[in-house]
Order: structure tokens, then C-alpha cells, then sequence
């Protein structure tokens, strides 16, 4: 596409030296320009991308993707619908679970706790808290009065394995001096750390009987939980999960109950890469300015070539060369940073702690114990490629008014 003879041209432009060095500098700041704005849009998006992966894995990995939930009571005929709900084609497994708000207490420390039961065959299943034990044992939750906690509630509570939990219920029991909550004490067995830290802080597993005494649901349960072969496509088994339920319970999957949440997630991607997309834009502009400059210092050389017969197409791609140049140097520097801070973030993010004092990643406030990345090979192509188009298309302007110059009026005063 480009003649030896372009090439060159177009090379000792880019290493203008003496009176021409302020329009290499422009250059080198258009370079850098698209670079970081290349980088940095690889980076957040990676980071998005990260925390988006992260965040529906823990909590689809301790919540069912499909929940039947009893409609204003418990569901009794539990036993039965679990059974079919089960034999459904895509089912993986089905649990059924009591849930509810309790106060969890300890030494005169009390903090809110999010209750559930189940057994402990459902409990294996959840793969985020099985894979998540950092102390005790899973099998040691079969029996009564035993109890599985987040590790950060533990530290709050300061409880360890083998120390006695006190769960107070909001539903009330009759005693001696009247109505009062209700509270049973527990075994805590385990400790889980899923890396998010509202689970880790707020959740309690006892066993499926247990709950359903501290929350008076009689032989009843709060819903059933079912997990699906492909939780991004969930129509189907929600149409057969309603066939079994029919009118005891209604059925909602994740995506209801954590509709505002992954909605605000994918709003606030897109809208990150509309805007860190200008930073691109900018350093296209620039290139427009610089070779626009460009041009105007070398019109009596531009003229010179003509009259030696160069063409208009030549010309233009002389200058076209200049600013893909640019755009494929800086898309490439950029692509190398991104990449290389993507892949080092965590070790990038302790070194700045190190050094500011301060935590720039608090747990609890981003929900995640660490900063998760995830590069998604499409993106970073898409990203490549519209800096490169957007610098060959920041070249096409001056070029083309390089092209025009005639080389009588360029020499007259010559």
C-alpha cells in the first residue's frame, strides 16, 4: 500500500530535529495520548469485567439460580415438590431451605445476621462456601445445634470453632413472664470466607430442623432452591419448575432478585466506556492538529516533490502514513501497559498502599477481598481496533490537504 519512497518520507517527518522539534514534541504528546487512553480503557474495562464475574459467582455459588417461594406461608408439601422439581431435565439439584433475620450474639456483642437452614447435603452444593471452609469441618454441620458462619462475623463476635453462637429469632415464644423472641444457641463447626464480604460478615448456616423451630414455620419451609445447568438462560426451567409449583408458590430466579444490582453493574460498564473512549478521541484530534502543523512547515518541501513528479496520491499517503504510525505505535504501547498493569494488578494496588498508608480497597465497601480482573479478548480487540481507525481516520483530513497543495504557489516566493 505505502512505496519505499512514502515510507521514508513519512519516517524522517515523525524524527523532525532542530526548528521542527516542536512539532515532534506534539507528535510524542498525541503517542502518549492514544497510549494511556488505550491502556486505561483496557484496564477499567478488565476491571469491570472482573468485578462483574466475581460478584455473580459468589452469589450464584451460595443462592439457587431459580427460588419457588411459598406465597404469604411456608411451603408444606416440600418433600414432594423438591422430588419433582429434581427430576426435571437441567435441574442440578434442589434444596429446600428456611431463611430468615436473626440477631447473632456473643459475649454481649450483637450484630445482624441473615439465618438460613439447610441440610447438609445442600450445603455441599453451595460450591463458593464448601470450596470457602478456612476453619473446621463441613461434615461436622450433620446433627443439631451446630452452625456454619462467615469468618468476618466470627471476628466480630470474636467466636471461634467450638464456641457457642446465640441466635434470637424475631418470631416470639411464650415464657414465664410473657411473649419474648425466641433464641437457641449453636455450635459454630465451620468458617467460611467466600471473598464477599456480605456473606462473609452477615451469613449463618444451621441445620434445616433448627431453623424451622426458630422461626415457628412448623413443618413448613421458606422456599425451595434450585440450581440449573445454565443459569443465563432460565425461561425453560421456570416454565416447568411453574408446571410442578402451580399455585402453592411463585417462582423469581437471580436475575429478579438481584435485578438492580446487575443492572447498575452493566449501566455503569457501558457508561465507563463511553466516556474513557473520549480520552482516545482527544489524542485523534491531536494527531489531526499535529499534522495539520505538520503540513503547514513542510508545504515548500511538499511543493519541491511535486514539481520532481511525485502525485497527489503520493502525498497524501506520506501524511496518512504519519498518523497511522502514530496511531499503531501508541495503540501498541498502549495495548503492552494495559495488559501488563491488568495481569499485576493486586501486587500494583499493595504497592500503592504500602506507600500512601491508606487501604484502597475496602471490602467493605466494594463487597470483594480483592481486586478481580478479567480480560475479555473481544473487548481489548474492539478497543485496538477503534484507536486504529480512529488515528487513520485523524490523518485522512491533513493529507488530503497536503494532496492539494500546488507547487507554483508553494515556490513563487522561493
Amino acid at each position: 500500500m505505502f512505496s519505499p519512497f512514502e515510507r521514508m518520507i513519512a519516517r524522517r517527518y515523525l524524527r523532525a530535529r532542530g526548528q521542527e522539534s516542536f512539532i515532534s514534541v506534539v507528535v510524542w504528546f498525541s503517542l502518549i495520548g492514544i497510549a494511556i487512553g488505550v491502556a486505561t480503557l483496557i484496564v477499567v474495562m478488565s476491571v469491570m469485567n472482573g468485578f462483574r464475574e466475581q460478584l455473580l459467582d459468589r452469589i450464584l455459588g451460595l443462592n439457587g439460580h431459580i427460588q419457588v417461594v411459598g406465597i404469604g406461608e411456608p411451603i408444606y408439601d416440600y418433600d414432594a415438590m423438591t422430588l419433582k422439581i429434581s427430576g426435571i431435565e437441567g435441574v442440578l439439584r434442589a434444596a429446600p431451605v428456611v431463611e430468615g433475620q436473626s440477631m447473632a450474639t456473643n459475649g454481649g456483642r450483637a450484630y445482624g445476621a441473615v439465618t438460613r437452614g439447610m441440610e447438609l447435603e445442600g450445603l455441599k452444593s453451595l460450591t463458593a462456601l464448601a470450596n470457602g471452609i478456612v476453619a473446621g469441618k463441613l461434615d461436622d454441620f450433620d446433627g443439631r445445634g451446630v452452625a456454619v458462619i462467615g469468618r468476618r462475623l466470627a471476628e466480630k463476635l470474636r467466636i471461634g470453632i467450638g464456641d457457642k453462637l446465640t441466635l434470637i429469632s424475631p418470631a416470639r415464644g411464650s415464657t414465664p413472664f410473657g411473649a419474648a423472641p425466641l433464641q437457641k444457641a449453636f455450635r459454630v463447626v465451620a468458617l467460611f470466607d467466600v471473598g464477599m464480604y456480605e456473606y462473609d460478615s452477615s451469613f449463618v448456616y444451621i441445620p434445616n430442623r433448627d431453623a424451622r423451630a426458630l422461626f415457628k414455620t412448623g413443618e413448613g419451609v421458606s422456599l425451595i432452591e434450585v440450581m440449573v445447568t445454565d443459569p443465563e438462560n432460565l425461561e425453560t426451567h421456570k416454565d416447568r419448575i411453574r408446571e410442578v409449583a402451580r399455585h402453592q408458590a411463585r417462582v423469581i430466579d437471580w436475575r429478579y432478585t438481584n435485578g438492580a444490582f446487575v443492572n447498575a453493574l452493566n449501566v455503569e460498564r457501558n457508561v465507563m466506556f463511553l466516556i474513557l473512549t473520549l480520552i482516545i478521541l482527544v489524542a485523534a484530534f491531536n494527531i489531526v492538529s499535529s499534522l495539520i502543523m505538520l503540513v503547514k512547515d513542510k508545504t515548500r518541501d511538499i511543493a519541491v516533490m511535486r514539481a520532481m513528479g511525485a502525485t497527489r496520491g503520493m502525498i497524501m499517503r506520506v501524511f496518512v502514513f504519519t498518523g497511522t504510525a502514530i496511531g499503531v505505535i501508541g495503540t501498541l504501547a498502549g495495548f503492552g501497559l494495559g495488559m501488563a498493569f491488568v495481569l499485576n494488578i493486586n501486587a500494583i494496588k499493595r504497592g500503592l498502599e504500602s506507600l500512601t498508608g491508606t487501604e484502597l480497597f475496602s471490602a467493605e465497601i466494594f463487597f470483594l477481598s480483592k481486586l478481580p480482573a478479567k480480560v475479555d479478548s473481544f473487548e481489548v480487540g474492539m478497543v485496538v481496533v477503534m484507536a486504529l481507525v480512529l488515528s487513520f481516520l485523524a490523518s485522512l483530513y491533513p493529507a488530503w490537504r497536503a494532496a492539494q497543495a500546488e507547487p507554483a504557489s508553494a515556490l513563487r516566493y522561493e
